[in-house]
């Protein structure tokens, strides 16, 4: 039957009994569309400012850390760390998405976990938004994404610090617990509205704890407990390719714009200030490393240069979108002689092999930069400000607090973490193994052929 004749079969009756139904729906249609238009919608100028922020984190974990790495151990091991970064980022990509974005996102209200709500992604849609620091929104997905790449390559980190001794298995094992019981914690402890260091007030604009105190710590406990390489103060185990270091280095210097500028998850001057501190602070690491190596060995190397380089990288990552730039300068002055002293007297007084200096450079200059923060976050020194009533010194005791408990959650974690990867794989391959080079004796390949 058709709607007319329908509505004429109906007749009066009928639609005296539909008049309030017709009353309430023309009373609710404008209510209905108000809702439509009141909806937030994603900003594309920030949604492609993200996407392409995102695409520069990966490039910092591949090729720029494998390369980094690379040039940094000895010809028989490049291809063991190419891979160990490779499968490292991509089993705790997958690990994100399964249960690590609901662990640091997932909104719970407790101060340590993130809850089970988005486990598998549950609820995310292609309609589903994400705040940013104004009151414009982005899709979930490119958040989810580009919080991804920072899991990714943070246990990668740690990978320099036991390079040319780890078995395979044992290095994505344990970052795959690591990133489970240590780095989802930390990032809603930071990051989260509910977390507790968030509410304690510590800053943290791209993860100066997050991510380097973070894996700084990891690496140094794993190349306590690894153990070092053999031969280590007797035989030569200098960087294989100091051309490939750089380059690798020089790819790290460019993904960060996206890790730091990405931070501020909007293209607004929050962005652009932290552009410009990734510019000016690196620079400054980058002379003053090669000044203070000038006075204390006579020349300054390449290797100094490329550590300065991530070094002042680091120190400015928790400060980029809230220190002015005469402060980003101050920062990549002083990190560069502050790590430098802690890589050529402390680590040669304590006796570890961190091979590639993860601890020195990533641990120290971010213990640096996350206290510095408190500092330079004063508008009297050019930053952002301070929350209504907090001083200087109070920022700066928040700031101690915020890396004290990371030292200790990532510390214990840690130390259990590779206790319990020791017990299942085991830590280290054979001595013959590591004589021989990991990347024939553990993935039957070879970086160079004569």
């Amino acid at each position: 039957m058709s709607f007319t004749k329908f509505s004429a079969t109906l007749g009066a009756a009928g639609a005296a009994l539909l008049a309030p139904a017709i009353a309430f729906a023309q009373e609710a249609a404008p209510a209905a569309a108000e809702a439509v238009a009141a909806a937030p919608v994603p900003d594309k100028g920030d949604t492609a400012f993200m996407f392409l922020c995102t695409i520069l984190v990966l490039f910092m974990l591949m090729p720029g850390l494998g390369l980094f790495y690379g040039g940094l151990v000895r010809a028989k091991n490049m291809l063991s760390v190419l891979m160990q970064c490779t499968v490292v980022g991509a089993a705790i990509m997958l690990a994100w998405v399964i249960y690590g974005y609901s662990f640091a996102f997932g909104g719970s209200t407790n101060a340590f976990f993130g809850g089970t709500a988005k486990l598998f992604l549950s609820g995310v849609t292609m309609d589903s938004t994400a705040a940013t620091f104004s009151d414009a929104v982005i899709p979930e997905f490119i958040f989810i994404l580009f919080q991804m790449t920072f899991a990714a390559i943070t246990p990668a980190l740690i990978v320099g610090a036991f390079a040319e001794r780890i078995k395979f298995s044992a290095s994505v094992l344990f970052c795959l617990l690591w990133v489970t019981f240590v780095y989802f914690p930390i990032a809603h402890m930071v990051w989260d509205a509910n977390g507790l260091l968030f509410g304690w007030g510590a800053l943290d604009f791209a993860g100066g704890t997050v991510v380097h105190i973070n894996a700084g710590v990891a690496g140094l406990i794993g190349a306590i407990m690894v153990g070092k390489r053999t031969g280590y103060g007797k035989d030569m185990m200098a960087p294989h390719s100091m051309t490939l270091t750089l380059v690798g280095a020089a790819m790290l210097w460019v993904g960060w714009f996206g890790f730091n500028a990405g931070s501020n998850l909007e293209a607004s001057g929050g962005a652009m200030l932290a552009t410009v501190n990734t510019f000016i602070a690196t620079a400054a690491a980058i002379v003053s490393w090669v000044v203070v190596e000038s006075f204390t060995r006579g020349k300054a190397s390449m290797l100094g240069a490329a550590s300065g380089m991530i070094a002042g990288l680091v120190a400015i990552t928790p400060a980029a979108g809230i220190a002015g730039p005469m402060g980003a300068i101050i920062m990549g002055l002083l990190v560069s002689p502050i790590c430098y002293f802690f890589i050529s007297v402390i680590k040669n007084k304590f006796g570890y092999d961190d091979t590639a200096d993860v601890f020195g450079v990533h641990g120290v200059g971010g213990f640096f930069g996350a206290l510095a923060t408190g500092i330079f976050a004063s508008s009297s020194l050019g930053g952002i400000g301070y929350a209504e009533g907090v001083t200087m010194g109070g920022q700066f005791m928040t700031q101690l607090y915020a890396v004290l408990v990371t030292i200790v959650w990532c510390g214990i974690g840690s130390v259990i973490l590779y206790k319990i990867t020791d017990i299942i794989v085991g830590l280290r391959v054979p001595v013959e193994a590591e004589r021989e080079g990991l990347d024939l004796a553990s993935h039957g390949e070879a970086a160079y052929h004569s």
